[in-house]
């Protein structure tokens, strides 16, 4: 800990925040203060060395720009682990080395990384309290393996939502739940064979998916996006009788498909007896209009696969996802024995998830997630557009907990990226979501919110402002 009966000199020629900034950057440097060591919050060290906060934050400022110390969201300020290398000295007329400091990793304050969820909002107390009821002797059997589909009683849970929210017209035996989308693409793709060897895919798209099917076997082939989504005609001359989708909000531009292409695709798949794959990763993030119903709830002729996830709403690392499989598709999965593959996911885990949808707390944690989310995005898109204005152009504003930014100067995607990360903010790379890499944006990048907090995302794009255009 920092020395809290440190006696600054006000008389000094040196500042206050200078003397404070050298006396801790001295004792991280010779190890007093320990790697992952917490600083006193300014507030405290305010009080007790009685100087002005301002002072305190100065000092603190100075560490974290020169890499001694880095600032964590909602946590405090924190010692970075550093690497020293002693080097003889020639001569100084001392026998102590000189301390070189080697930084082990670059310091970033502000990661706009997608698929990051806000946790401090996550419903902790409620989430224990019916875990620990889980943990009662008579809940012993939640134990086991469970069933290799899922807990069957949060299945009729997850049925309810998804007529409720979306409209899927299904029943709790055609729900399979999985550890994320991708183990489920596995074992979709181990059933959509039959149909050959090829899957059409949206062209820019979720690359994740992509190399799940590619692993499985098939050719994947890119069908370019209209303005309103896939285009159909494309479709058809690829010849492909599978086709992975997400029309309620197109990863990554954000377009939604309308209704009269959702039927154009449905009567697609009814006259080359194909299948599809709807994909509806964010669907409970839409801050513009009414929610899209889902592509399933207009399929009578039982060709789409519906997929989707609790990783965006709760926490990522519960690892929760489901398939709703058409009965052509579910009598071909019981056909398979694919019941003998034990079950991904913690039955412990699916027992609290459908406590709390029952309880009626995860209607109530999406409303507010949902403003939550709303106003981190409100507050990332307003204040690019004082900073920057017509210097980029943003692209998929109206939903979900990304953007896509095109950088109007002149620098390409990595350029922006390294530009960013030497000041201290980590943007991503927009290219590995095209096949063809001949098609790749070459100035956009992407940009998600969801991990941040707004004091956060107006300081990081401030950064961005003066990495990309000063």
């Amino acid at each position: 800990m920092i020395d809290m009966t440190l006696l600054l000199d006000k008389n000094s020629d040196k500042s206050l925040y200078f003397q404070l900034y050298q006396h801790i950057k001295k004792d991280i440097i010779r190890g007093k203060l320990a790697a992952r060591t917490r600083l006193p919050s300014i507030r405290t060290l305010s009080s007790h060395l009685h100087i002005s906060r301002n002072t305190i934050e100065l000092a603190y400022q100075q560490l974290i720009a020169e890499g001694y110390v880095e600032s964590k969201p909602r946590s405090g300020i924190f010692v970075i682990e550093l690497k020293l290398e002693k080097l003889p000295v020639p001569y100084s007329g001392s026998k102590k080395p000189i301390e070189i400091v080697k930084q082990d990793r670059t310091v970033v304050q502000y990661d706009f990384r997608y698929g990051d969820v806000d946790v401090e909002h996550f419903p902790l107390t409620t989430w224990r309290k019916l875990s620990n009821q889980c943990l009662q002797p008579k809940q012993a059997a939640l134990f086991t393996y469970g069933d290799p589909q899922g807990e069957y009683e949060l299945r009729i849970e997850i049925a309810k939502y998804l007529y409720d929210s979306r409209g899927v017209n299904c029943s709790p035996d055609q729900i399979m739940i999985g550890a994320g989308i991708q183990h489920l693409l596995g074992v979709l793709s181990g059933l959509v064979d039959a149909r050959g060897n090829s899957i059409g895919m949206e062209e820019p798209g979720y690359d994740g998916a992509r190399t799940i099917f590619q692993h499985h076997g098939f050719s994947v082939i890119p069908i370019q996006l209209d303005k309103d989504g896939l285009n159909i005609h494309k479709l058809y001359e690829s010849k492909s009788r599978i086709v992975y989708i997400t029309p309620s909000h197109q990863f990554p531009y954000g377009m939604v498909m309308p209704f009269a292409k959702r039927m154009q695709l449905l009567k697609w798949a009814e006259e080359q007896d194909g299948i599809i794959i709807e994909d509806d990763y964010d669907s409970e993030f839409r801050y513009v209009g009414k929610p899209i119903p889902s592509l399933q709830s207009l399929d009578t002729d039982h060709r789409t696969v519906y997929l989707g996830t609790f990783s965006k709403c709760l926490l990522p690392s519960l690892r929760i996802a489901y398939m709703v499989l058409p009965p052509p598709l579910l009598e071909l999965h019981k056909k398979h024995n694919y019941r003998l593959y034990d079950q991904t996911v913690s039955w412990f885990h699916q027992k609290t998830l459908e406590l709390f949808m029952k309880n009626g707390h995860w209607e109530a944690h999406i409303r507010k997630m949902r403003n939550v989310y709303h106003k981190k995005q409100s507050v990332l898109i307003g204040t690019i557009r004082e900073l920057m204005g017509e210097q980029t152009i943003m692209i998929g504003q109206d939903a979900g907990l990304h953007i896509l930014l095109r950088v109007l100067n002149g620098m390409d995607e990595a350029e922006l990226i390294q530009a960013a990360v030497q000041e201290g903010v980590r943007v991503y790379a927009v290219s590995p979501f095209w096949a063809q890499s001949s098609q790749v944006e070459t100035s956009m990048v992407q940009i998600g919110f969801g991990g941040l907090s707004i004091e956060d995302i107006v300081k990081g794009v401030h950064v961005l402002h003066r990495a990309w255009f000063n």
